[in-house]
């Protein structure tokens, strides 16, 4: 019976989108985490009479009769939206308000793309990112320097002595595309071909968003909302798990007809 078939679309759908709310529930604390969304799409359909068919001479019938065949994945998508802030007074913490990403250099050589400002300073004075990995604008700090501050722009500037002392400049990479980034894990994205190539740029100018210094973006999620996210999509699971049941009654019901 073809019900069995499409309710069982219907559920592994739905298993899915639990993955995804599951995810994002996890990451609740994530600094500069983004949510994802569970996209989806219908089957083909069975055309038993199409729309516009004639039905007599000179006569269009006004509908036709498709059938579906289910539900099916078609894309998981990451919100890009800004976090809320979080003040931490710590002079290596940053955040950026509005489009751009921080970019970091991989021990390959290769350049992924990071909301998360949540930076540290290593045994050589470099800033670098929870794992290690440095900024592609490098930024060094010298022995004794006090008040660092970061700008919007992203210029970093310290006091050494009396003397004030501008280390570098963060500049950030946005994308056309941002959806089209691959999600690497550890807070980190790739570029691909759907992203397009980044745009490097200054941040606070031309689109970029401004970089605000002692500060760290929460994660996007929303827990209400993931709450009733998987409230629906449990719903709608055990309303597919049921039709599986109605037609495996149905059949029951055919095999007893003597």
């Amino acid at each position: 019976m073809r019900l069995l078939h499409t309710a069982a679309t219907g559920m592994e759908a739905m298993q899915q989108n639990i993955d995804v709310i599951s995810n994002n529930l996890a990451n609740l604390n994530t600094t500069a985490f983004k949510k994802s969304r569970a996209n989806f799409h219908d089957l083909l359909y069975q055309t038993l009479r199409a729309p516009g068919q004639n039905a007599t001479t000179g006569t269009v019938v006004p509908g036709g009769i498709q059938i579906g065949s289910g539900a099916k994945l078609s894309s998981v998508d990451k919100m890009f939206t800004t976090g809320s802030f979080r003040m931490t007074g710590n002079d290596s913490d940053m955040m950026i308000v509005g489009d751009g990403f921080f970019r970091v250099q991989l021990d390959d050589g290769s350049i992924a793309y990071s909301r998360d400002g949540n930076f540290k300073w290593d045994n050589t004075g470099r800033l670098v990112n929870q794992d290690g990995f440095p900024l592609v604008d490098e930024i060094v700090r010298p022995a004794g320097a006090t008040e660092l501050v970061v700008g919007l722009d992203g210029v970093v500037t310290v006091k050494v002595g009396n003397e004030k002392l501008e280390l570098g400049q963060i500049q950030l990479a946005n994308f056309i595309n941002p959806v089209g980034l691959q999600a690497k894990g550890r807070n980190l994205y790739a570029a691909t071909v759907a992203s397009g190539e980044p745009v490097v740029g200054v941040a606070n100018q031309n689109g970029m968003g401004a970089i605000y210094h002692q500060q760290l973006e929460s994660s996007n999620v929303n827990i209400v909302e993931e709450m009733v996210n998987m409230i629906a999509g449990q719903r709608a699971y055990e309303m597919n798990s049921k039709v599986i049941q109605t037609g495996d009654q149905m059949l029951q019901a055919t095999v007893a007809i003597r």
